[in-house]
């Protein structure tokens, strides 16, 4: 991968393809416990249940793919964007994993206002990484 000095280099294919599903099924987990909140149907929290391990799973190796980029940033000196990008969703994956923890309560109780707040921000969070990530690629000055 050829670089400018002082330019962040875009992700790597893979890292950029990955990055994009925690950021779809974070957000389908969002819309699901929504959906839920104003149906009451129990089936709406066994899917942002799925939605959110499937964005677990996704992430853990985009979170991988950050720290190697900020290892390699480290060396050309560049890090102050590459720490943000991995703090951010380093941050998306822990709640994330808090989200999946009160999801799997018994059904009724699984969303409540915890629930949902819980995956705003992990929804939030994941759009600030995605649009962090995804911004490299414009080869801005860092």
């Amino acid at each position: 991968m050829i670089t400018r000095p002082g330019i962040d280099p875009p992700l790597h294919p893979l890292h950029a393809i990955l990055l994009g599903f925690p950021i779809a099924f974070f957000t389908g987990a969002l819309a699901s416990d929504i959906t839920f909140l104003n149906t009451a149907e129990i089936q709406w929290t066994n899917f942002a249940q799925w939605l959110i391990t499937a964005a677990l799973l996704f992430g853990a190796p985009v979170v991988l793919f950050a720290i190697i980029r900020l290892l390699r940033a480290r060396n050309t000196g560049r890090s102050g964007r590459a720490s943000v990008y991995l703090i951010l969703l380093t941050l998306m994956w822990v709640v994330g994993l808090i989200n999946a923890f009160r999801h799997s309560a018994d059904g009724w109780n699984s969303v409540g206002t915890a629930g949902l707040l819980l995956s705003v921000i992990s929804t939030v969070l994941a759009l600030a990484a995605g649009w962090i990530g995804y911004s490299a690629d414009k080869g801005r000055p860092t």
